[in-house]
């Protein structure tokens, strides 16, 4: 689809991370639709295809503070949060911020500890806020979460409920590298990894703007009556136990601004629903276990659900 020219500040991050991730600009700019639309990230894959280094790339690019969290079963809710430590000198507590208090925030295996401790990050995802001992604690923005979890290893794990997925904006997956990628990331990465030389390329006050200007993007009541379509067929098809929520209408809507703003148009047009739909629909939908059986997932579904509904064609002027 042809689209205007990208806003140059997203050309600029995008270029800046593929200095570091090769051949996933389609992951950078997702993880770009989310940071804008103020939403977080649940990214699923096997270790090692660079999930690290995106998230890590993306902070640096924007000279934000990133903290990374290895989530493990015996991590408590203050270890994210943080804790208040009492001074015998002064004779009274003084709070330590938890690794929450960032601005990039790497959860790693997410899904390795408790449900406790996973309901204290979805806490500051939810509501830009820490409460620790009755103090509640505003979070900085820009405040962004990209959270892993293996597919593949689900021994001694916690599996997010359906309710904390419904936290999170978009759930993609990196996949592997295509064979000439691989080679020419072992060339970039033979004496020294270019994560280390990368430069910031945009000032926070840049991403905390562009968020500002997101919220602006003109939405049409035609593409608002698109997303509520879709998400009413995912709640009535055979296949579905339970549909999207009306959260999952406001994300769609939500990523949708993001996604035209980063592609530099003032309104949000049917390409950019159909593109994000799957992304920001599939991880709130549980299926019937006879639709598993037929080897149908929820991506698919949504695909198929959005080839049934009537394209709008006509954008009214605001």
């Amino acid at each position: 689809m042809i689209y205007e020219q990208k806003h140059p500040i997203i050309e600029r991050i995008l270029n800046n991370i593929d200095k570091v991730i090769i051949g996933k600009r389609d992951i950078a700019e997702l993880s770009l639709v989310a940071l804008l639309a103020e939403g977080h990230v649940l990214l699923e894959d096997v270790p090692g295809v660079g999930k690290t280094m995106m998230v890590r790339s993306l902070a640096k690019s924007m000279n934000a503070s990133f903290k990374r969290i290895q989530f493990t079963p015996d991590l408590l809710p203050s270890d994210v949060t943080g804790t208040s430590i009492y001074n015998p000198r002064e004779q009274e507590f003084f709070f330590r911020p938890g690794p929450i208090m960032g601005n990039i925030i790497l959860a790693d295996e997410i899904n390795r500890t408790s449900p406790k401790t996973q309901s204290a990050l979805l806490e500051g995802m939810e509501e830009a806020s820490v409460t620790v001992d009755g103090v509640t604690r505003k979070l900085e923005k820009p405040f962004f979460v990209m959270a892993t979890q293996n597919p593949i290893e689900y021994e001694g794990t916690y599996p997010l409920p359906e309710a904390q997925l419904d936290r999170f904006l978009l759930k993609m997956k990196m996949g592997y590298p295509e064979a000439a990628e691989e080679m020419e990331l072992l060339s970039r990465s033979q004496t020294t990894h270019p994560i280390e030389n990368l430069e910031p390329v945009v000032s926070l006050e840049d991403v905390r703007q562009m968020q500002q200007d997101v919220r602006k993007i003109y939405v049409d009541d035609t593409m608002k009556r698109y997303i509520v379509e879709l998400a009413d067929r995912t709640r009535k098809d055979s296949h579905v136990y339970l549909g999207a929520s009306p959260r999952g209408s406001i994300a769609l809507m939500k990523a949708a601004q993001a996604y035209a703003f980063m592609n530099g148009r003032e309104y949000v047009l049917p390409d950019d629903i159909q593109y994000l739909a799957p992304f920001v629909f599939s991880h709130r939908i549980i299926l019937k276990s006879e639709a598993k059986y037929d080897g149908i997932s929820a991506e698919d579904l949504v695909q198929t659900l959005l080839t049934k509904i009537p394209v709008p064609v006509q954008r009214l002027v605001k």
